[in-house]
C-alpha cells in the first residue's frame, strides 16, 4: 500500500467534510448525505483491490 493512497483518502475526507458543512448550513441535508455516500463509494473503489490482495495473500499463506 502506497502513501499516495493514504493522502488521496485524506484529501477526499477533508473535501467531503467541507462540502457537508456547506450543504448542512444551507439546509440541504439530503445532498449532504449523498455527498458522504459518494465519497465513501469512491474510497471503497480505491481500497477494494488492496483488500482482495490481502485475502489472496492469506489464502496462499494457509494454502487453502
Amino acid at each position: 500500500m502506497s502513501v499516495d493512497l493514504i493522502f488521496k483518502i485524506a484529501a477526499v475526507g477533508i473535501l467531503i467534510a467541507v462540502i457537508n458543512q456547506v450543504l448542512k448550513q444551507s439546509g440541504r441535508e439530503e445532498y449532504s448525505f449523498l455527498t458522504s455516500l459518494a465519497g465513501l463509494v469512491l474510497v471503497l473503489f480505491w481500497v477494494v483491490p488492496y483488500i482482495n490482495q490481502l485475502f489472496d495473500s492469506i489464502k496462499t499463506l494457509f494454502a487453502l
